[in-house]
């Protein structure tokens, strides 16, 4: 349609002028009313607080929140490959025993963490996870209390996870009745403690109070029969030469302490490789112990059930307690898991914060771990401990 056309169009052609538009006017005797200056305040004062949340919102804050992270079967596989080709690996490998296939999932749980080394959070960010069950928001010194960059942090978690793989193993094995002859070779004694000034590097530990100790978990035990502050006679090979020395001992958490920092060196009996990449920290040794022990017992512990864990876990098959506990049974209940492991110093983070549809178990050590994943796996839970007896108990 062209210009001439559009006869109906409040507009004249071209030469003639524009036709007049009527302006509404306010009735006779009908004063125009202005803004008051307390209503011009109160939409300046809102005008300037919607402007300010919303810088808010997307302006870093000195916090770090915890989200459930990804979960990882210990009896499954992990991918390989090299982005082309899709390769998977048993997350556990064994060789030198016979292994059994296994029925159910167990699953070693994680933590992600947003802000602190290597990012920031914004407050945005951070009102979400206040409103989150699944989210827990702290000051970034709460979970970063040292200052440390995003590589030394990796560094870190990673030389935490070989770690515990390596008490892991030790400690699955020792639950099955296996030796796993150790050199416990002192690195150097702890400041202030009795043995300063009485071992030296190079010193390798072979005995206590006259009675050898051939592996990591008979030191241990034989620890656990010494009072905190008793001296022990420590029998060690200095430069391949026998020698006794008398050391103070100290209080640790749950036994007396030598005060001397090992590098022991396994001789394991059972060839075990664990193959987990991305995964930084020593809280899934628990979960890596029950899958190598899953792996070397012809029973079917799991029958079918999939149940997810964390802790810590020492040579000698003490559980321990880690950070994150509520994220992690989150992403343990996302992934399928029915039940739930947790280190028996966790209760109090777990009680009243358990999920709806996971059930949660107390332990404090492997054999309690490898007790509860029977009991799961036959159906007779009934009588397993709990967080919440464990908080009410206490």
């Amino acid at each position: 349609m062209s210009f001439e056309d559009r006869s109906h169009q409040p507009y004249a052609s071209y030469g003639q002028a524009l036709a007049p538009i009527d302006v509404p006017r306010a009735p006779e005797g009908v004063p125009h009313r202005r803004m008051s200056p307390r209503s011009m305040t109160l939409v300046a004062s809102l005008l300037a607080t919607a402007i300010l949340a919303a810088v808010l919102m997307v302006t870093p804050a000195p916090y770090a929140i915890r989200t459930p992270g990804p979960t990882e079967d210990t009896l499954g596989a992990q991918d390989a490959g090299d982005g082309q080709s899709a390769t998977e690996v048993p997350l556990i490998e064994i060789s030198g025993a016979e292994t059994y296939p296994a029925s159910g999932e167990l699953r070693l749980t994680t933590v992600s963490v947003f802000g602190g080394p290597g990012g920031d959070v914004l407050f945005g960010d951070v009102l979400w996870g206040w409103t989150s069950q699944e989210r827990s928001v702290q000051p970034v010194e709460a979970i970063f209390p040292e200052p440390i960059t995003s590589e030394e942090q990796q560094e870190q978690g990673q030389a935490q996870m070989l770690s515990s793989q390596e008490s892991a193993t030790v400690a699955a094995l020792t639950e099955l009745g296996y030796e796993v002859p150790t050199t416990m070779t002192v690195v150097a004694a702890a400041e202030g403690t009795g043995a300063e000034g009485v071992v030296e590097e190079g010193d390798v530990i072979v005995a206590l109070d006259g009675e050898p100790v051939d592996t990591y978990p008979q030191l241990l035990a034989a620890l656990d029969d010494v009072t905190p502050g008793d001296d022990v006679v420590l029998g060690v090979e200095r430069e391949g030469e026998p020698a006794d020395l008398t050391v103070t001992t100290g209080q640790g958490d749950d036994r007396a302490l030598l005060g001397v920092l090992l590098d022991p060196e396994y001789d394991f009996p059972v060839d075990v490789t664990i193959q987990l990449e991305d995964i930084g920290g020593p809280s899934a040794g628990s979960m890596f112990a029950l899958g190598i022990v899953d792996l070397l017992t012809p029973e079917d512990e799991l029958g079918g059930a999939v149940v997810a864990g964390t802790g810590t876990v020492d040579v000698d098959g003490r559980i321990g307690p880690i950070g994150g506990i509520e994220q992690k049974m989150y992403g343990a209940l996302r992934d399928g898991a029915g039940w739930f492991l947790a280190p028996s110093d966790n209760c109090p983070q777990v009680a009243g914060h358990v999920p709806d549809g996971l059930g949660v178990v107390s332990v404090s050590t492997l054999a309690e771990a490898r007790d509860a994943m029977g009991a799961i796996g036959a159906g007779e839970t009934s009588g397993l401990p709990t967080c919440e007896a464990d908080a009410a108990g206490a």
